[in-house]
């Protein structure tokens, strides 16, 4: 009689344990043996963990979890568990309209409505498949460091207007480089690989004038080439930086790197970051206002902004400080209406505009130019101040703001429209509140990379520019 087969790994255990019953039965004088066998059997396969061979995964017991308390300071303790991946996503704005209208002020009370509702998981995962377009913002970390030539850059700023003294020093930068930034070429960056011009342009626009009149003068005498070496540098001097971040940015000519708000632009530099407005009272309300819901300052009264702003505040109360349709009775009114401020060491309104706009529930945020990736201090300032921006400005703004944090006003088919929804929003908490869910979840979409590649770390992006090309000792420019 041969022996029985080995037990296939694929069949359960009751049907194994019928295999060798049957076989028991046809050679009981092997009982004691096969007895045996059969325990150990049994006892082998008690200790297989059989979840590892099974195409679903078994459920585990959880580890035993602290007591959750279920007081209202704990509602964020309390929001729902994210949904599955990929799945369809639906927080407080896809059903705004749903909920009745209701009078709030305080932002405690409406984050921990929003965070019951539905929760920092779910708005994460609502914005997770979305990545802002890589052409609005250069990518400070994709030049390799085996580019770099100079391992130190000293830099040497002149004629610029208002760009911070507060950036001066020396900074350790990527890849083991350093940067010298400094306005002082006599004590300190005496030697520069480059300099910087903000506001003019690099000095030899004025001698080209004159080398230009020279050369109409005496036109045979000069040719082509002759004039563009009158214009550009020799190798040994520094290199020219422009910057010139306006709407309007445009190069000189004259200089070998420039600096613009575009990525396009040689280095970018958006208004993102901090030392755009060092010296602004940073107190922010933790209550919005109920019966005004607007907030707008603006002095450069350029009519397309006064007629949206008019247009608007037609519909929904607001205050307009500064000089532009003003009607709060004077642009230093700030201390006056929000004493909580504090700060009284200016009188000018703009140095207090932070701390009087964070009483607001919306900012309206115009501005001057609209053009792709130019979106200035009008729209990051409402964000810091804790309001939701009214934004008219750079088409591309979803991808240099952060997700969810503005109302695109230009989205709108009316002023008409855009009022009824700004109104829906002020009078549902927890719709209002997902508008600061960036902030208090940590989902920054495009805004990481913009506020990288803001004034706040010029000084090492264009060393590193400037290290690249070799600093002072890059060959001067040749016609092609």
């Amino acid at each position: 009689m041969s022996s029985p087969a080995p037990p296939s790994s694929g069949r359960s255990l009751p049907s194994l344990l019928s295999a060798y019953s049957v076989k028991l039965n046809r050679a009981y004088l092997l009982a004691p043996a096969v007895a045996a066998g059969l325990l150990a059997a049994v006892l082998l396969f008690s200790l297989v963990d059989f979840s590892a061979f099974s195409a679903a995964p078994v459920a585990r017991e959880a580890l035993p979890l602290p007591p959750v308390s279920r007081s209202p300071a704990n509602a964020s303790a309390l929001r729902p568990p994210p949904p599955p991946p990929h799945a369809p996503v639906h927080t407080a704005l896809d059903t705004l309209g749903s909920r009745p209208p209701e009078q709030f002020t305080a932002l405690r009370d409406a984050y921990a409505r929003w965070d019951a509702a539905v929760g920092c998981p779910a708005f994460a995962e609502k914005h997770r498949s979305w990545s802002p377009d890589p052409a609005a913002l250069q990518d400070p970390e994709a030049a390799p460091c085996g580019e770099l030539r100079l391992p130190h850059v000293a830099l040497a700023v002149r004629g610029v207007t208002w760009v911070p003294d507060i950036l001066d020093g020396l900074y350790q930068c990527r890849c083991g480089m350093t940067c010298l930034w400094s306005r002082n070429e006599e004590a300190l960056a005496d030697t520069p690989d480059v300099v910087l011009y903000e506001i003019w342009p690099p000095p030899d626009t004025v001698s080209t004038r004159h080398h230009l009149a020279a050369a109409m003068a005496a036109p045979r005498l000069v040719t082509c080439n002759l004039l563009w070496s009158w214009v550009q540098r020799k190798q040994g001097e520094p290199l020219r930086a422009f910057m010139d971040i306006e709407p309007t940015r445009k190069r000189s000519g004259h200089e070998d790197i420039f600096i613009g708000y575009h990525a396009d632009d040689d280095v970018q530099v958006t208004y993102a970051g901090k030392f755009f407005r060092i010296t602004h009272n940073y107190h922010v309300a933790t209550h919005k206002r109920d019966d005004v819901l607007v907030y707008w300052s603006s002095s450069r009264c350029f009519e397309h902004r006064n007629k949206i702003a008019r247009e608007l505040f037609r519909h929904l109360p607001a205050h307009s400080f500064g000089r532009c349709e003003n009607n709060v009775g004077g642009g230093d009114k700030a201390l006056e209406f929000y004493p909580d401020c504090g700060d009284r060491s200016s009188s000018e309104w703009w140095d207090h505009l932070h701390c009087a706009m964070s009483h607001y529930k919306f900012v309206l945020a115009i501005e001057n130019t609209i053009a792709d990736s130019y979106a200035t201090e009008k729209l990051y300032y409402a964000l810091e101040a804790g309001s939701v921006p009214i934004y008219f400005g750079a088409p591309n703004g979803r991808d240099l703001a952060p997700p969810g944090s503005y109302i695109d006003g230009a989205a709108f088919a009316s002023v008409e429209e855009l009022a009824a929804y700004v109104r829906k929003v002020a009078g549902d908490p927890v719709a209002y509140a997902e508008f600061h869910a960036w902030r208090r979840c940590g989902v920054m979409g495009g805004y990481g990379r913009n506020r990288l590649a803001s004034l706040d770390t010029l000084p090492c992006r264009l060393c590193e520019r400037a290290s690249r090309m070799g600093g002072r000792h890059a060959p001067n420019a040749t016609v092609s």
